[in-house]
C-alpha cells in the first residue's frame, strides 16, 4: 500500500474551473446561475463556517439548523439584504415548487 499523497493537483486538472472555484469568506466555491430571467450569484456554504447561526430556507420555509451545509444565492446586481439561505434539494428544485408557501397562522414570520 503506498502512503497518502498530499500534493496539490495540477493547473490544468479536471473538475471545476478557476472562476467556480472562487473561496471567499464563507469558504465554499461560487458560481452564476440563470433563474427567473436573471442571474443569479450562488455560493455552497460549509457547515463548520456556519456554525452558531441559523437561516430559514425560502424554499421550504424551514430552519436551516446550525453547521449544515447550505447555499446562499442572490441577484447577481444586487445588494447584501437580498442574499437568501436555502437548503441544497430546495435550491436544485426552486423550478418545480409554487410560488407562494403557506404558513399556518401562528407561525413565526422572519
Amino acid at each position: 500500500m503506498s502512503p497518502r499523497r498530499n500534493r496539490p493537483k495540477e493547473s490544468g486538472s479536471a473538475g471545476q474551473s478557476a472562476d467556480d472555484d472562487r473561496s471567499g469568506r464563507y469558504g465554499g466555491w461560487q458560481s452564476t446561475e440563470q433563474w427567473q430571467g436573471e442571474e443569479w450569484s450562488v455560493r455552497h456554504v460549509a457547515g463548520a463556517s456556519a456554525e452558531g447561526k441559523t437561516y430559514r430556507c425560502p424554499g421550504c420555509d424551514q430552519q436551516i439548523p446550525s453547521a449544515v451545509p447550505h447555499v446562499v444565492a442572490w441577484p447577481e446586481h444586487s445588494g447584501v439584504d437580498d442574499r437568501r439561505h436555502w437548503h441544497k434539494a430546495c435550491w436544485n428544485a426552486k423550478d418545480r415548487r409554487t410560488t407562494r408557501v403557506q404558513r399556518s397562522r401562528n407561525a413565526p414570520r422572519f
